[in-house]
């Protein structure tokens, strides 16, 4: 099962929610409140006061009816909305199981059954391994790193670094081959660093979860532990060269051009001539390098490592990316620690976990059907009127804002009026012809996937961006804005409550999928999007003195959101959410504009008790209601660009003086911040 990257570089910007169904006119969508107004006025608790705390007033009843699953370590609204897509997604993928004439649809339903099909992978046990462990055990010479390297990358083992295609950042018409750090099995560089009493314990479950898995594929114990202890060695000296996603961040500290002999100058143990043949690369001779320093340690360890250690570490890398598709033990051991990390205390149902993973490797199959089963011409039409609305306002506020110069000003505009709309799903379908699907062959398929998908992303060096091409599923929960090529895309679940509610006036309706609208718009001109042109290539189009401009009030935000805290003692890393919460600010301040323009040539009255304004407010703050685990709060404050959605309302709203006057706040009230912070 691949998890997907929006690009090479994973620059892609995403809102992290999103959306699905049919807009029927007349009829209740699923999930839509039964209200005048479209406010679920269930989910809302009155007694927290609006000048308060909003995210309570808004989602305290929500969040009080809606305990966490056993099998979930957060829950909120757009889980909801995943929930249904994936119960549409059982049924498309059960029936093309069962009688699937075309040849696709068959595929996408002997993948689906032969994951569900527990007993026959139990049955084979580890024997579909049988063949990558003998490759890798058959490393005894560093010659011999290189094909075998090759060969785990191809089926989607990410041992020792990142390799594939993305946009040339300063020609971002034309792809090169791109290397990236990777190779971790911890969610972040930070956790093999940090000396704390909670990380070096969570170490010590990660060397005791590794040594498990490694017994379960047949080492003795003793080998087992040494093979654990010496994975973590390997990781660790790794994520000490690795880049910190604060300074991922900048487009600069991940864009480095090298020839390809560079490259081989930088890891000449590194055998790339096999390496890329065994790949089937095509012929190329640019290389984007995303972080040299980690390519020369990865070196620096195939050189030096003694060659057991470097087997048991490609080891468990095989084993950790192909758990999901091997029998109960490994599952239940893959979720043991997943259980540490993120504090679910159930495994999700099987069928749950089997849609995900056929969708991630056969998405644009399902996603057809889902389209045709979801998502109607009419949804496409009225999100784009939405799209154009804000784009006018965003145009507006650009013409507004006083302290940006005309030069620069001149430039956004350009960059504004070029952004492309991609809505719904693809205009081109995808090609899986090529891709072998065998009934009963679990592990098989997900690695053949996976080595399709691999060969897909090579055969794009040295020809033209496909700016047509999407980086996420038509099902997927969520919507994107890509720099490099200035397109924003909404997957077709966009119009479906709480996020567009056909039954909702324009004031619910604007601050939900409005405001969503604006932020990935925003995203553009966020602290990453605005280094890139219209066309997509990362260049200063700023004048020095607006920059600094931009940057002065940049840090407002972060000051702000490093003051929240997350869990316990851990607070919000600001610089990390910095882009996230910019866009949340000016997503909002578009939708509010937008809005303003709609009542004025149609007002709309008090309904559910509340005005116009305190409708739009509440709209947002209701896509952000959820629950989670303090478990996985720890690990999104260190590897989620994303606010929390308490603060995510909280934060936005009181930098908004309207907000203020719609709910009659006072001064120095907590939703009324003294300093407002604003971007755009």
């Amino acid at each position: 099962m691949r998890t997907r990257v929006l690009s090479g570089m994973t620059i892609a910007l995403a809102i992290a929610l999103a959306f699905t169904a049919r807009q029927v006119d007349g009829q209740r969508q699923p999930g839509a409140p039964n209200t005048a107004s479209g406010i679920d006025l269930e989910a809302m608790n009155n007694a927290a006061g609006a000048c308060t705390d909003f995210y309570q007033y808004a989602c305290g009843g929500w969040i009080k009816s809606h305990p966490l699953p056993a099998d979930r370590a957060s829950y909120a609204r757009f889980t909801e909305v995943d929930d249904r897509n994936n119960d549409v997604l059982r049924d498309i993928l059960e029936k093309a199981s069962a009688n699937a004439p075309n040849p696709d649809a068959r595929k996408s339903g002997d993948y689906y059954a032969s994951c569900i099909d527990e007993k026959q992978i139990e049955e084979k046990g580890v024997a579909p391994l049988a063949a990558d462990l003998a490759r890798i055990d058959s490393v005894t010479t560093r010659s011999r790193l290189a094909p075998v390297i090759s060969a785990l990358h191809a089926t989607g083992v990410p041992v020792f670094f990142s390799f594939g295609s993305t946009p040339d950042f300063k020609d971002a018409s034309k792809v090169i081959a791109d290397a990236d750090q990777g190779g971790l099995g911890l969610p972040d560089r930070d956790y093999y660093i940090k000396e704390d009493d909670r990380s070096k314990k969570l170490r010590e479950d990660y060397v005791a979860h590794v040594q498990r898995m490694l017994s379960l594929s047949g080492m003795s114990p003793a080998a087992a532990t040494a093979g654990s202890q010496a994975v973590v060695r390997i990781e660790t000296e790794m994520a000490k060269a690795a880049l910190d996603r604060v300074s991922r961040r900048e487009p600069s500290n991940v864009y480095h051009k090298m020839a390809l002999g560079e490259v081989r100058e930088l890891t000449p143990v590194f055998d790339w001539t096999v390496y890329l043949r065994d790949l089937q690369a095509p012929p190329f001779q640019d290389v984007n390098v995303a972080q040299p320093e980690f390519m020369k340690a990865v070196n620096e360890i195939l050189t030096k490592a003694p060659l057991g250690d470097l087997r048991a570490y490609m080891r468990w890398h095989l084993l950790n990316s192909s758990a999901e598709f091997l029998p109960k033990a490994f599952v239940d051991e893959n979720f043991a620690f997943t259980r540490v990390l993120t504090g679910a205390k159930q495994l999700r149902p099987r069928w749950k976990r089997c849609v995900q993973y056929t969708d991630s490797d056969l998405g644009e199959v399902v996603g057809k059907v889902f389209v045709e089963r979801a998502f109607g011409a009419d949804a496409k039409a009225r999100t784009l009127d939405m799209v154009n609305a804000i784009e006018h306002a965003m145009d507006s506020d650009l013409q507004s804002l006083a302290w940006m110069s005309d030069a620069t000003k001149k430039q956004a505009f350009v960059k504004l009026r070029a952004v492309a709309n991609k809505i719904g799903y693809p205009d081109k379908w995808r090609d899986y012809s090529t891709l072998r699907i065998v009934r009963g062959d679990a592990l098989g398929n997900s690695q053949r996937a996976n080595a399709f998908e691999l060969r897909r992303q090579l055969a794009k060096i040295g020809r033209p961006v496909d700016k047509t091409e999407w980086g996420m599923t038509p099902p997927t929960v969520n919507a994107y804005y890509n720099p490099l090529e200035n397109n924003i895309n909404f997957p077709a679940g966009i119009l479906q409550p709480p996020f567009y509610n056909n039954a909702a006036d324009d004031a619910v309706n604007f601050g939900a999928v409005g405001a969503v609208v604006g932020h990935e718009l925003t995203h553009g001109f966020d602290d990453q999007g605005r280094k890139f042109d219209e066309r997509g290539n990362l260049r200063d189009w700023w004048t020095e003195a607006d920059a600094k401009a931009f940057e002065e009030r940049a840090s407002c935000i972060v000051n702000q959101y490093g003051g929240y805290t997350a869990v316990d003692d851990v607070k919000l890393n600001g610089k990390l959410t910095l882009g996230e919460n910019t866009a949340d600010n000016g997503g909002l301040r578009l939708a509010w504009m937008a809005l303003q323009e709609s009542l004025a040539k149609k007002p709309l009255g008090v309904v559910d008790g509340l005005t116009p304004e305190q409708r739009f407010f509440v709209g947002w703050a209701q896509i952000w209601c959820q629950n989670r685990t303090d478990e996985i709060a720890r690990v999104l404050a260190t590897t989620d660009p994303h606010s929390p959605g308490q603060y995510r309302v909280n934060g936005v709203v009181a930098n908004f003086p309207e907000f203020q006057k719609a709910f009659s706040c006072p001064a120095g009230s907590p939703m009324a911040n003294a300093s407002v912070c604003r971007v755009w």
